[in-house]
């Protein structure tokens, strides 16, 4: 079995491994007492803060250790805002945040402050520019992710953050997918990140805040990671957290080269090898392992379990493996094709036999989820004429079915008829124009219909 999912999660490193277990033996006592037990896991404690600090480039006392990174994030985010709280309420995210930042943001305009959502282009990356131009007097924060967890793209960390200092507002850095293989460039305020992403143990996150942040830890205080992490920490998972991030750090440059190779050839055998597919993120800014592309007239669950039978665990941001049946943020904010899409993230070690057999087995298993594709009933779902227009209702059907119904039609219209296609699949507000800028015909809009939503498409060629 192939595993290409260490966007989610990577196994444990041996060292972690090593570590981890070691460890158990000398780090179970409390760190904040003044016996020998209590001092043996207090110098564990330090010297594990001392290398997670060098490898970020932080101070050791301005970092602590949190349950995971999630609650980095959180935790970061409500310190921060609160800190600057006589500054203002204006909170600024990017539209392809990781959800815990997200989920925050949407709590903080909840509570009554504001949130600028800044837009990316169809890489995935926003424009720093457009970036600055969003903060303002009362902008209390900024949130940006070193790279996007998705489709691989690396932001302009630097470029943002000197903007964000220039006008004095903090910026925090979600490094949770780029961490691993290097430090974040540029002068940030605060830095979140999750120690399960480099190969460390699950349950074991970190947070940064430079000196001279304003920040005032939210919730009931506690006298451990000075005030910002509360409860009694893993010791031994946060000794093991900071030997594994030592150690893929020492294999981090040879291993990206080779990764970045073995992603490269992904991204062209599969635009080569496989039809009407999309492969997303930026070709260049990006991280070494990850690889989203995405198969018109494929179902998206179809394709993992598929994939998996053929030995390949894999990933998805299609709406239909999600029990919330809208497609994934991050594909919705870039304006791309979200059925039929897969992530292949690449852990360190990977071999290149392994990619090759993917390479191999892919585009047949495309081609038999594609021909599985349940067409629409005669009774009902069969195109009408409403004047000028040929009217597709494609209600109570889910993706990938209302693409694949407009593309059997659009041929029975003549070059500049059109299409008008029933769904109420929210995947389709998506799937549809990036559909038609695929195959070169124009998208002219969605309109309000009796159910879900009319989606209008103009046959060019």
């Amino acid at each position: 079995m192939a595993y290409f999912d260490a966007a989610s999660a990577l196994p444990l490193h041996p060292v972690a491994r090593q570590a981890l277990l070691a460890s158990l033996d000398e780090g179970w006592a409390d760190p904040v007492r003044l016996y020998r037990e209590g001092r043996r896991a207090r110098l564990l404690m330090d010297s594990a803060r001392e290398a997670v600090a060098a490898e970020v480039g932080c101070r050791a006392d301005e970092l602590v250790f949190t349950s995971s990174g999630t609650r980095a994030v959180h935790d970061g985010i409500a310190g921060a805002l609160a800190g600057r709280r006589r500054i203002g309420r204006h909170l600024i995210v990017s539209s392809v945040e990781h959800s815990s930042v997200l989920h925050s943001a949407e709590r903080w305009a909840a509570d009554g402050g504001s949130v600028t959502e800044v837009p990316v282009g169809r890489s995935g990356a926003v424009d720093a520019g457009e970036f600055a131009g969003a903060l303002r007097a009362d902008t209390a924060l900024a949130c940006l992710q070193s790279a996007n967890h998705e489709v691989g793209t690396e932001q302009p960390v630097a470029a943002v953050a000197e903007a964000c200092r220039a006008a004095g507002v903090p910026l925090l850095v979600d490094a949770a997918q780029s961490l691993g293989w290097g430090r974040v460039a540029g002068d940030w305020s605060l830095l979140a990140a999750s120690a399960h992403k480099w190969g460390g143990p699950p349950g074991v996150g970190l947070l940064v805040v430079r000196k001279g942040v304003r920040f005032a830890p939210q919730g009931p205080l506690d006298e451990r990671e000075s005030g910002r992490a509360a409860g009694f920490g893993n010791l031994p998972a946060i000794v093991a957290a900071a030997a594994s991030l030592r150690a893929v750090r020492a294999e981090a440059a040879q291993e990206a080269v080779r990764l970045r190779e073995l992603t490269a050839r992904i991204r062209a055998r599969v635009a080569e090898s496989v039809p009407d597919v999309e492969v997303m993120g930026d070709g260049q800014r990006r991280l070494p392992g990850i690889v989203t592309f995405s198969c018109l007239y494929a179902d998206g669950e179809s394709l993992l379990h598929e994939l998996d039978r053929a030995g390949f665990s894999v990933s998805s941001g299609s709406s239909c493996t999600s029990s919330t049946l809208t497609p994934s943020h991050v594909l919705k904010a870039m304006g791309v094709l979200s059925e039929g899409n897969v992530r292949v993230s690449l852990p360190p070690g990977t071999a290149a036999a392994d990619v090759e057999r993917f390479l191999e087995v892919l585009p047949g298993v495309v081609a038999a989820v594609r021909a599985k594709a349940d067409p629409l009933p005669a009774d009902g779902g069969t195109p009408v004429r409403a004047g000028d227009v040929l009217v597709v209702d494609a209600l109570g059907r889910r993706c990938p079915i209302p693409v694949i119904e407009l593309a059997k039609v659009i041929g029975e219209v003549p070059v500049g008829g059109t299409v008008r296609v029933l769904a109420d699949d929210e995947a389709a507000r998506l799937d549809i124009p990036a559909w038609c800028e695929m195959r070169g015909q124009e998208y002219l809009g969605e309109e309000a219909a009796d159910q879900g939503a009319a989606y209008l498409v103009r046959r060019v060629s």
